[in-house]
């Protein structure tokens, strides 16, 4: 016969894999849900905390509540937003415009090689018959290259696409957080008591400050330095006179956000200066000084990337490139986030005492005193006769 109490916990424990089962099911059927608004409220988290403070300032300098000030930071914001993109969109079109133009007026024609083609080595035969091929057959080469301008031509619109969607998510998340920052202080207290039931009372609090002060400082280490980058290549080309300077000094701006090399703008720039000035005493100053702009982010992200964090700062650069290697861009304020709460984890573990072991009750006597293996040896006190 089972024995009464083995089938009360068995019972019990198919309660618990039941009850587990269901909360796992609902949990996978809520992230199926949610997953296509993932990176748009992560962004929106991002932005709120990056924001709040300056939200903040705004509602005490012009005796706002916080809502009104999120409106007015909101508004501001999308106005920096979208007016630079109509304009661009404007002169994107305008040069569509012009290159249709171009290609219906255009009448494609391959000269011939020259002679001294056939004396490059190793290859110098075979471009030569490739080329003359393709002066006197048109067709021949435009079927040749066709499929090869295809999939590029699709590579770029792809690209292209992923900017426009990137765009229209960072839009939607900035109104989002327009929401988070104007209930900011409600927004607060909840992050505390999820962190707290999370992890502990105790570390709970701690543990949000820093992601608070994580995200903030990869804020300034990534925004702030791209933004300083644009300040100083965008003078050098306002003084020299170049042409689209405020946009180029944008691109500059989304190099340095998506971590990419400022030369790739710069670089072409510096050319383009030399080629039209020649070489002279302002180009050269010109070529230092977009040289020292480019690699005045490895002296900056240093400096700024772990302020205001208890973390160690090659930690949060660790975190901020392998983030951004690993998730894009929204891996920049994740992953310094996620390898700051798992250093902090290991070393609040690490540093913790140890806990003595729980006392058997069989070895405690009714008085209260222990016996056990280490006073085994000790002899038994000698009681007094009556």
């Amino acid at each position: 016969m089972l024995n009464p109490r083995l089938s009360a916990a068995s019972g019990e424990f198919l309660d618990v894999l039941i009850r587990a089962g269901l909360i796992a099911a609902l949990v996978i059927f809520c992230y199926e849900i949610f997953h296509p608004f993932l990176s748009v409220m992560l962004w929106a988290i991002i932005l709120a905390v990056m924001l709040y403070p300056l939200n903040m300032l705004i509602a005490r300098r012009l005796h706002l509540s916080s809502g009104k000030a999120a409106i007015l930071l909101v508004l501001v914001g999308l106005s920096i937003l979208i007016v630079p993109m109509v304009f661009l969109g404007e002169s994107v079109a305008t040069s569509v415009q012009h290159a249709m133009h171009f290609a219906q007026d255009w009448t494609p024609e391959i000269p011939p090689p020259a002679a001294s083609v056939q004396d490059w080595p190793l290859i110098g035969d075979k471009v030569f018959a490739i080329w003359t091929h393709a002066s006197t057959d048109m067709t021949w080469a435009i079927q040749e290259v066709g499929p090869h301008l295809k999939s590029f031509s699709t590579l770029i619109l792809l690209k292209l696409a992923g900017v426009g969607r990137g765009i229209i998510v960072f839009i939607l998340a900035l109104i989002i957080a327009g929401f988070f920052m104007a209930y900011g202080e409600a927004a607060g207290r909840r992050a505390n008591a999820i962190a707290a039931r999370i992890f502990s009372p105790e570390r709970g609090p701690e543990l949000a400050v820093l992601c608070t002060s994580t995200i903030r400082a990869v804020a300034q280490g990534v925004v702030g330095i791209a933004f300083i980058q644009m300040l100083m290549v965008g003078v050098s080309l306002i003084i020299m006179g170049i042409p689209a300077a405020g946009l180029l000094a944008l691109m500059v701006l989304l190099l340095g956000i998506m971590q990419l090399p400022t030369f790739l703008v710069t670089v072409p720039i510096i050319i383009y200066v030399f080629m039209q000035e020649g070489a002279g005493f302002a180009t050269i100053v010109f070529a230092i000084w977009n040289v020292l702009a480019g690699l005045s982010d490895n002296v900056l992200k240093p400096l700024l990337l772990g302020r205001g964090v208890a973390v160690p700062m090659p930690v949060i650069l660790i975190g901020a490139l392998g983030g951004m290697i690993t998730n894009g861009i929204i891996g920049l304020f994740i992953g310094p986030v996620i390898l700051a709460i798992g250093y902090e984890l290991f070393n609040s573990w690490v540093d913790a005492p140890a806990r003595p072991a729980p006392l058997d009750p069989a070895l405690v006597e009714t008085r209260g005193t222990v016996s056990g293996p280490l006073d085994s040896h000790i002899p038994p006190t000698p009681q007094p006769e009556p």
